[in-house]
């Protein structure tokens, strides 16, 4: 799989601060929690991923409040701050990533189109990093690469922060 050199970085950059992550996607389905499991030695520092497409999911399994995603929707910069606190609450990991985004080809409308993708990384104590990409339709498998990068660029960024 492609960046494998950045997600090894990451699991070197973790190992040796002792971190473990937890990932909370929607539109990538996982893809991050694989290119990192796909790391010999990621279980040194891989603690949890949870695959949360749906909107039921994302409140059942993380516990990101219904109201949220009624009011909001489940693209929504909220709504990914909100899927990697839950990530942390239900887990054991020190950091986490959180996906979620309208990957395409359809489901797109005006006010959030395909390409528009949020992420949150969080890291236990209260820093949290944010992006917000603007992808436009560049092709589903597109948009899920670049989100998994820009996901893994968080972590490692976010893991370099601190002790």
């Amino acid at each position: 799989m492609m960046f494998a050199a950045q997600a090894s970085e990451l699991i070197d950059r973790c190992r040796a601060k002792g971190l473990h992550i937890a990932t909370a996607e929607s539109c990538t389905g996982g893809m991050v929690a694989a290119l990192i499991t796909s790391i010999a030695g990621s279980s040194d520092v891989f603690e949890a991923g949870f695959v949360t497409y749906s909107n039921a999911a994302k409140s059942a399994m993380i516990g990101v409040p219904v109201e949220l995603i009624a009011r909001l929707g489940a693209v929504s910069a909220e709504v990914a701050r909100a899927m990697a606190s839950g990530a942390l609450v239900h887990s054991q990991a020190e950091l986490s990533v959180a996906i979620t985004g309208v990957a395409g080809p359809g489901g797109g409308s005006v006010a959030k189109p395909v390409g528009l993708v949020y992420l949150a990384a969080a890291r236990q104590g209260g820093a949290i990093l944010e992006r917000e990409l603007h992808l436009g339709a560049i092709g589903r498998d597109a948009i899920r690469l670049t989100a998994t990068e820009t996901a893994i660029a968080l972590l490692y960024e976010l893991a370099g922060r601190g002790p």
